[in-house]
């Protein structure tokens, strides 16, 4: 019978052991997967123990062994911390499925009273401790404790808070009390920001709790971006509002729901405030897309004849010539070349929908946007795709200038347009005395060719999920 019980408890010690070792070297890729071998291996671990007459309801009953009861002592013991660690992972286990992250922390304040009470059950049971006065006494020193570690429970429990009730997560892109950054991790005490200058920020739970938070990361495919544009107050809300509507339709980036808008902010007494806003899907390119916006702003001001100064309005007669020393491909000419250039370009309407150059046709000209946006679209089997927008300044036709070549895009005006035309031949000219402008024209046309096959070959923008399962995958 002595033989028996020593085994029976070598047993139990045995499948503590080969717990341990299964739970930190088995490869099991599901959290699941381990919790439920873990739960396996208690159950048979307590019908073991039980067999061996060990309850851990009771002091062992082995006077005539003391190494038999020490070991199954022990074992009782082992038990209730068994049953915690159990308890723990299965709780944690349906945290995580309930709230994803957030339930790491809700797991280890659990986990953490779990285990309190085991011990203090293990010394009750298993070691007939007077556990009434430890409690009494553990009472007095927990409320001294409490009152020493005030302001660090404050940011435990704001912690609790937080993380359940899930203001922001893990890799959100957040603004708290004024410190705007990704969250990196958010622990028992503090939230950990990295803020755009490459720096950490450390904002305590209870301040974070308190404070006014702005998730700039939700919702996920959705992030507003804006601008802020002056403009004298003798000239007409209606053209700038105009010029500004142009500016946001030229950029491919702005969802078009909720639809972008341009509004009149504010009329001070000599300049008045206006704001272009719309939306992005991605908010990593909002710094690129308001670098855009401003750029095509300025552009589409200009076109317009709206100059930003008190006392400057471009007049209709000198647009053309304007227009020319915008143009990248023709900086390299003289003041004079410009000019001859500008008296010869002619001025051409275009209605939105129009058809500017048509895919495969050869123009006998030098497209140069005066005004309006215009959408470039490449084929893609029986179907048209964007590859890009173009606005002031910006030119067209250039593959008929250099070889005479179809062209390999249609180009169609997405808003009312003005777009002046240049003779082949006058281009060529300027090509053959300024060997830059044949350059430049060389360069734009390999650069509209990458946009063309990266257009062809982009993929959709997955939208990013949150939940439970995109934070396990990422772990």
């Amino acid at each position: 019978m002595s033989l028996l019980l020593e085994h029976l408890l070598s047993l139990s010690a045995l499948l503590l052991v080969i717990d341990a070792l299964l739970w930190h070297l088995a490869p099991f890729k599901h959290r699941v997967s381990r919790v439920g071998v873990r739960l396996a291996l208690f159950v048979l671990f307590s019908a073991v123990l039980i067999n061996a007459g060990v309850s851990p309801l009771q002091a062992p009953l082995f006077a005539d062994d003391r190494v038999a009861q020490l070991g199954a002592t022990a074992l009782g013991i082992l038990w209730w911390l068994y049953v915690a660690r159990v308890l723990t992972e299965v709780i944690g286990l349906a945290l995580m499925r309930r709230i994803g992250h957030s339930g790491r922390l809700l797991q280890d304040v659990i986990g953490a009273l779990v285990f309190l009470i085991a011990v203090v059950a293990a010394a009750g049971y298993v070691l007939e401790l007077p556990v009434k006065g430890l409690l009494a006494t553990s009472g007095v020193v927990a409320i001294v404790v409490g009152l020493a570690l005030q302001s660090t429970l404050s940011d435990v429990f704001s912690g609790i808070v937080l993380n359940t009730t899930k203001p922001y997560q893990v890799d959100d892109r957040v603004s708290i009390d004024g410190i705007e950054g990704k969250v990196l991790d958010i622990d028992w005490r503090a939230t950990h920001l990295l803020t755009s200058a490459g720096s950490t920020a450390v904002v305590p739970n209870s301040v974070a709790a308190k404070a006014k938070i702005v998730n700039l990361s939700r919702p996920f495919n959705m992030h507003g971006v804006s601008i802020s544009i002056q403009v004298p107050n003798h000239i007409r809300p209606r053209r700038v509002l105009d010029a500004l509507d142009r500016t946001l339709q030229g950029s491919s980036s702005l969802l078009l729901d909720p639809a972008p808008k341009a509004v009149l902010k504010e009329a001070g007494e000599t300049m008045s405030e206006y704001v272009a806003s719309g939306f992005i899907a991605e908010l990593g390119k909002k710094g690129e897309v308001r670098n855009q916006l401003f750029d095509l702003a300025h552009r589409h001001l200009e076109a317009a004849g709206i100059s930003r100064q008190p006392d400057g309005v471009i007049e209709p007669s000198t647009r053309a010539r304007a227009l020319l020393d915008e143009v990248k491909i023709f900086r390299s000419l003289s003041a004079e070349e410009r000019d001859h250039l500008a008296q010869n370009m002619v001025a051409q309407q275009y209605a939105a929908g129009e058809v500017v150059l048509d895919l495969d046709e050869v123009p006998d000209s030098l497209f140069v946007i005066a005004t309006g946006v215009v959408s470039a679209t490449v084929p893609n089997g029986s179907t048209q795709i964007e590859a890009g927008r173009m606005g002031p300044s910006e030119v067209m036709g250039e593959q008929s200038i250099l070889a005479d070549t179809p062209s390999q895009a249609r180009f169609t005006a997405m808003t009312s347009s003005i777009i002046y035309r240049l003779d082949k031949s006058l281009t060529r000219n300027c090509m053959a005395q300024r060997r830059e402008v044949d350059r430049a024209l060389n360069k734009l046309q390999a650069v509209r060719q990458q946009n063309s096959r990266m257009a062809l070959m982009a993929k959709p923008v997955a939208v990013r999920k949150g939940g439970f399962l995109s934070w396990l995958q990422s772990r």
